[in-house]
């Protein structure tokens, strides 16, 4: 497996040096992991920044006080459980995941190393935690994302395109289980029968099982998508991209960064800024807070992005009052 540690995204120092070269005064150095559910890439590496960013405004500092260690599950259930197991093995002070499966990789190998999760949709739903309030055992953290934003993702969209009358749910079969009751499944079929929506699940495990399935949806007229979580490593992200235009698909995403690399349009909350926020937890726990005194925190602000040179680019006329509810529009 490889070993990849946070250097490579801040300039963080090389595994093997001495710990004198890397604390100041005898100061103790702590050791904080990252499990990030998916592939490297942009959106990984400006999450990984920020996070970063937070520490070093609470005293954390790569090279003097703290070192990071990152490994990715490149969206594969087996690879992050293998990654978690190797992270565990390290006897860091605090474990950071970053997905709901992730998080639930690393509880199933510790139950005694803190966990400070940065988003992992509802985490009750997705059976990381009990109690919200009041943290039982290891696990809290940073959520942006509930299963009920499924439904909120498709009632954006047919606001958007009215037209639409299908839409497929596409998500990765190999981090998400192909069950109707999980995550952001419920609420998008609700949502869909009470918008009189077809909802289609197009499951896939790698670029060939996509392209086959979306081409196949896209065939039929009025079709529209919704790219679920995890977010998807970047060769499938371009591959989305590339059918939505082909097929003229509207899709929707998660994040800002979707909307900016092309996507139609997103909603939800900043990765970077919940990594920035799962910061602070990660300071309490260094400095010796319980994990069952720190309360599972919200995000409270939700932006609905736009990008209307994508909308042009497959013939869309975006409603002007639909516009003028948007955060932001990329044109």
């Amino acid at each position: 497996m490889r070993r990849r540690d946070f250097s490579r995204f801040a300039g963080g120092a090389a595994a093997g040096w001495p710990l004198a070269v890397r604390a100041q005064q005898g100061e103790r150095v702590r050791r904080v992991a990252v499990l990030i559910g998916e592939a490297e890439g942009e959106v990984s590496r400006s999450n990984l920044s920020a996070f970063r960013g937070g520490l070093e405004a609470l005293g954390w500092v790569v090279n003097r006080n703290l070192r990071i260690e990152v490994r990715f599950g490149s969206g594969d259930v087996e690879r992050m459980r293998a990654s978690a197991a190797e992270l565990v093995s390290l006897a860091p002070d605090v474990i950071v995941p970053n997905s709901a499966a992730a998080t639930r990789s690393v509880q199933e190998y510790t139950s005694t190393i803190p966990i400070v999760f940065a988003a992992v949709g509802d985490p009750i739903a997705n059976g990381i935690v009990k109690n919200v309030s009041h943290p039982e055992g290891n696990t809290t953290g940073y959520t942006g994302v509930y299963a009920s934003i499924g439904g909120r993702w498709l009632q954006l969209l047919k606001e958007a395109v009215p037209r639409i009358q299908r839409v497929g749910v596409v998500y990765n079969a190999g981090a998400v289980p192909d069950d109707p009751s999980y995550g952001y499944f419920p609420s998008i079929n609700e949502a869909a029968g009470a918008l009189t929506v077809q909802a289609i699940r197009i499951g896939y495990r790698d670029a060939v099982d996509l392209v086959h399935a979306i081409d196949d949806f896209g065939a039929q007229p009025n079709g529209g998508l919704i790219v679920m979580p995890p977010a998807p490593i970047d060769p499938i992200r371009e591959a989305i991209r590339r059918l939505a235009a082909q097929h003229r698909l509207p899709a929707i995403y998660q994040s800002r960064e979707f909307a900016a690399e092309g996507g139609l349009m997103s909603y939800g909350v900043s990765g970077a800024d919940i990594f920035r926020r799962a910061a602070s937890y990660v300071d309490r726990v260094l400095r010796g807070a319980k994990v069952s005194d720190l309360p599972v925190e919200n995000a409270t602000r939700f932006e609905l992005i736009v990008n209307l040179k994508t909308a042009k680019a497959i013939g869309l006329t975006i409603p002007e009052s639909f516009l003028a509810r948007a955060d932001e529009v990329i044109e």
